[in-house]
């Protein structure tokens, strides 16, 4: 999903060809996965991911659970910008990556209106991009809209709950804290300002990176209003509290495994793998695994590892 200025895929090493041979079939349990199978014997290639911790988290969790059965692929987290990830899913750079519904229906499908309702965005998400050869897999609860964020006490001083209420502030406290991939998304700063009438100058909007923001919210020194994700664990470890985006502007944006229909054709039991991890996890999950590395500083991989063990899903 984020959010960053778009680089070209040349800075990235061209990965070979997907091996892409016949597979051993079997749906296998969590149980056998924990202690290894080969179902997935024959996969080989790199599991994308874009550039914050819940999608190296996806990424790392993915990639452990497909080698425990029997696959060898390797996550990949070196990519910036959403398009890229994509564009490399497209070239077959990437075997799959974590997308969001919000992303796609909007900025890889051009659609400029949300699905209303979680189930109607992913179902009309999944057919147009069966229509580019691209499959997604059963989603996770997990929603990681944008939203825009306040230290607590800031907000009780302002008497702000909704973006509906940020709009009719005094405009020198209508201060933000934005990446820059989200300062030119239909789905992002340009869209917002017209749906809730925000008219605020360009030395009111800060243009930071994606970490930075909530500790710059926080501070209160370049911003009142920071965008966040909800799925974010720094929320509450900031004591930063989410306005309520009051006429639903901002998309659903449920995460899910994507692939290449022709690779899922060809080992379909990689969806009953994902399937294994996808129902756990919701927004509160992947709060707490975000918080481990954005607040605590562990590792994603181990964060990852960790959490797999702890499920049962690998030894």
């Amino acid at each position: 999903m984020k959010r960053r200025p778009l680089l070209s895929l040349t800075a990235v090493a061209a990965l070979g060809a997907l091996a892409l041979t016949a597979c051993s079939g079997g749906s296998g349990s969590a149980g056998s996965a924990a202690g290894g199978s080969d179902e997935l014997a024959g996969l080989t290639g790199q599991i994308g991911s874009k550039d914050f911790s819940e999608q190296y988290i996806l990424a790392y969790i993915t990639t452990e659970l497909l080698n425990a059965r029997g696959a060898d692929v390797e996550a990949n987290t070196k990519l910036v910008g959403s398009a890229n990830v994509r564009q490399a899913l497209e070239n077959d750079e990437f075997l799959g990556y974590w997308e969001y519904t919000g992303t796609s229906w909007i900025t890889y499908n051009g659609n400029t209106a949300p699905v209303p309702g979680a189930e109607a965005q992913f179902d009309a998400t999944k057919k147009a991009d069966a229509a580019k050869g691209i499959a997604w897999l059963d989603p996770a609860p997990l929603n990681n809209t944008y939203a825009f964020a306040i230290r607590a006490d800031k907000a009780e001083e302002l008497g702000v709950k909704t973006l509906s209420d940020v709009a009719k502030l005094p405009a020198n406290e209508q201060t933000f804290c934005i990446e820059s991939e989200f300062s030119t998304r239909d789905d992002g700063w340009p869209g917002l300002k017209a749906a809730y009438g925000l008219n605020v100058p360009d030395s009111n909007v800060a243009l930071l990176d994606t970490g930075v923001i909530y500790t710059a919210t926080q501070k209160g020194d370049d911003c009142n209003f920071g965008e966040v994700f909800q799925t974010d664990g720094r929320i509450p470890a900031l004591d930063l509290v989410v306005l309520e985006d009051d006429k639903e502007f901002f998309p659903v944006y449920q995460g899910a495994f994507t692939l290449k229909q022709s690779t899922l054709d060809e080992y379909p039991a990689i969806a009953d793998v994902i399937a294994e991890i996808s129902p756990l996890l919701t927004t509160e999950e992947m709060q707490k695994l975000n918080a481990k590395v954005d607040v605590d500083g562990d590792d994603p991989e181990d964060v990852a590892t960790d959490w797999l063990k702890e499920q049962g899903l690998i030894g």
